[in-house]
């Protein structure tokens, strides 16, 4: 979740010293990151209980957390897929924004849900308060993004922030 949190900021430009192209470079090697973490998690759980995960994959899980924790998994691996391919299907930058942006959605929509409703692996009021910001951040570069894209504006030209 922590990475999750630095990933808005990242591509916001609210990370002193890590704004512009060596914002999208970290922005890009930490979504790497967590693509590997979800792997090694989804491992984990594989050689414990492979019958809870086939349980999980299929939405046959009677827990909860289970369904919002498969949904962001593949929507993780939508955006690599997607990054990964960018160039070679041909997409537009502006489609790619509004892919990734929704697909940012359901990640972090889907990840806070799975996170909130898992009780037991970290301590509540901490685990609420990351998820509040991580909500957060998302919320307001999402909004920020989706309004320059309106605009027309470019990544190069400079937003003035209220």
């Amino acid at each position: 979740m922590a990475a999750m949190l630095i990933q808005p900021l990242l591509i916001g430009g609210y990370l002193p010293g890590l704004s512009g192209w060596l914002g999208r470079r970290a922005h890009h090697w930490i979504g790497g990151a967590l693509v590997v973490a979800v792997v090694i998690h989804v491992a984990g759980l594989w050689i414990t209980s492979p019958p809870d995960m086939i349980d999980a994959l299929l939405f046959q899980s009677p827990t909860p957390f289970s369904p919002f924790g498969v949904i962001a998994m593949w929507a993780i691996f939508a955006v690599a897929l997607l990054a990964t391919l960018r160039r070679r299907l041909a997409l537009r930058l502006r489609t790619w924004r509004i892919a990734h942006m929704l697909l940012a959605i359901v990640i972090v929509a889907g990840s806070v849900a799975h996170a909130v409703l898992i009780e037991g692996t970290m301590e509540t009021v901490s685990k609420v308060a990351l998820c509040a910001l991580v909500l957060a951040a998302a919320t307001k570069v999402l909004a920020e993004l989706w309004m320059r894209m309106k605009r027309g504006t470019s990544r190069g030209q400079s937003v003035a922030r209220q």
